[in-house]
Order: structure tokens, then sequence, then C-alpha cells
């Protein structure tokens, strides 16, 4: 057990350095938009609902002291990937309804940054983020069905789908800390359990996709396997109790799904 979480603490760590590399470095010109075509659009679009759930998991996990230098390390790095790509799409939006997304988007993701970084994670502040990050999530997710109703390719739809697997993966974690810290306890309980649901289901659309080459069979078997590991660690859940180590192996768990479904929405938007 104790060489699982070293394993998965170091993948964690990995992703958040890669995340921060992606956040702030490779981007000059904030008039030109670095997506290079509709899929990556899609792609990217799809990140920024991953992002929405990561930096509420960050906040909570600060609030409760799990894994605080990785938390904050992502909470940095998901923000400003989020500012990023919110203006590659703004640029890119090939149609008015989809540019009006972005714009919405932009006026409530300036409310979300106010609340993640404005004061010291409380739990007061923390029913305030879970809301501001739904509203983000909504928005975000309105902007990636959009871009995928534009595409004329079956594989538009399997790369929104593999990139909602992000971040259901990152909902899974925050509400689990939500309810370990008392904040809306029921409710994020629900949601947490509703979310494994719709993982597991979106898991099964995608193993049996004609288009999955053997490299993205093997990577889906892959997030089958570590999903496993983050089920069991999930089901200890209980309302209220903030155990520091089963917190802990919730946020770390999370974070190598993340990375292994990344590596697949990526591999699926490489599809001509």
């Amino acid at each position: 057990m104790k060489r699982r979480r070293s394993i998965i603490f170091c993948a964690a760590s990995g992703l958040a350095a890669s995340l921060t590399g992606i956040g702030l470095a490779g981007y000059s010109d904030p008039v030109w938009s670095q997506i290079i075509n509709l899929n990556d659009a899609i792609n990217k679009a799809g990140r920024q609902r991953m992002l929405s759930q990561r930096m509420a998991k960050g906040y909570l996990a600060l609030g409760l002291d799990v894994s605080p230098a990785i938390a904050d390390k992502s909470l940095t790095a998901s923000m400003a990937l989020f500012d990023r790509q919110l203006i590659e799409l703004k640029v890119f939006a090939p149609a008015p309804d989809i540019k009006t997304t972005y714009q919405q988007l932009e006026s409530k993701w300036s409310d979300y940054k106010g609340a993640l970084v404005g004061t010291k994670p409380s739990q007061q502040g923390a029913a305030s983020v879970l809301s501001l990050g739904n509203e983000v999530l909504a928005l975000a997710n309105q902007g990636t069905l959009q871009l995928e109703k534009t595409s004329s390719k079956p594989v538009g739809k399997l790369v929104n789908i593999a990139g909602r697997q992000r971040m259901l993966s990152q909902r899974m974690a925050s509400h689990y800390l939500a309810a370990s810290w008392n904040v809306q306890a029921q409710n994020s309980k629900s949601e947490m359990l509703k979310a494994q649901t719709e993982y597991s289901q979106a898991h099964q659309v995608l193993s049996k996709a004609p288009e999955n080459t053997e490299r993205i069979a093997q990577e889906l078997l892959l997030a089958e396997q570590q999903f496993v590991f983050f089920q069991a660690a999930l089901q200890k859940l209980q309302l209220g109790r903030t155990d520091k180590l089963l917190m802990t192996d919730v946020f770390q768990t999370s974070e190598r799904i993340l990375q292994v479904m990344d590596n697949i929405t990526n591999l699926y938007s490489q599809i001509s």
C-alpha cells in the first residue's frame, strides 16, 4: 500500500509540474489562437470543464491541509491554464453563439477566480467555490458541446467523452473532500456517487469505440485499473470525518486518473 501511494504521489507531482508548464509557457501573443484544429478545440474546451473541478479540489485540499504543496501548485497551474485556454477558445470560436458562450464564461470565471484566491480556504468559502465551480462547469460544457456539434466526424464525440472523464475524476475527488469537511455533506456525497456512475458508463462507451487504436486500448485498460483503486478509496467516505490518510489517497489517486484520461483524450484528438 505504501509503495502504491508513493507511485501515485510521484505521478501526481509530475502532472502538476506538466500542467504548470502548459499553463505558463509557450504563449506569447494574446490575440493569436494556439488551437490547431477542431479536435484540438474540443479537447481544450473539455479541459476547461476539468479545470473547473480541479481548482475546487485544490481549494478544498488546501483548506483541509491535504497534500498542500501539490494542491497549491495544481491550483496555481490550473488557474493559469484556464486563463490561457479561455483566450484561445474565444479567438477560435467558429460561430457567434460559441463566441457568446465564451464571453459569458469569461465573466463567470472572474467571479470564480475571486472566490478561489480572495481569502484563506474555509468551510464557508468552500460552499461558494463549489457553487461557482458548477456554474463555470456548465458554461464550459456548453462550449464543448457547441464545438462538438460543429464537427462532422465521429471522433469529435469521442474527444468530448474522454475529455469529460477528466472532469469526472476531479469532481469525484472534490465532492469527497467536501463531504469529508461537512460542506453540503449529503449533496456532495450524492454528486460524488453520480459522477462515479457517469464515469463507469462513459468508460464502456469508449472501450467499445471502433476508432480505438492499440495504444488507446492499452491506455483505457490502464484507466480501468486505476479506477478500481479510486473507487476503493472513495468507498471509505465518512461524512464529516477528515481522515488525512483517506483524503490524501483520494486526492492523489484522482491525479493519476486525470493523467491517464488526459493522455487518452489527446490520442483521440490526434485522429484525423
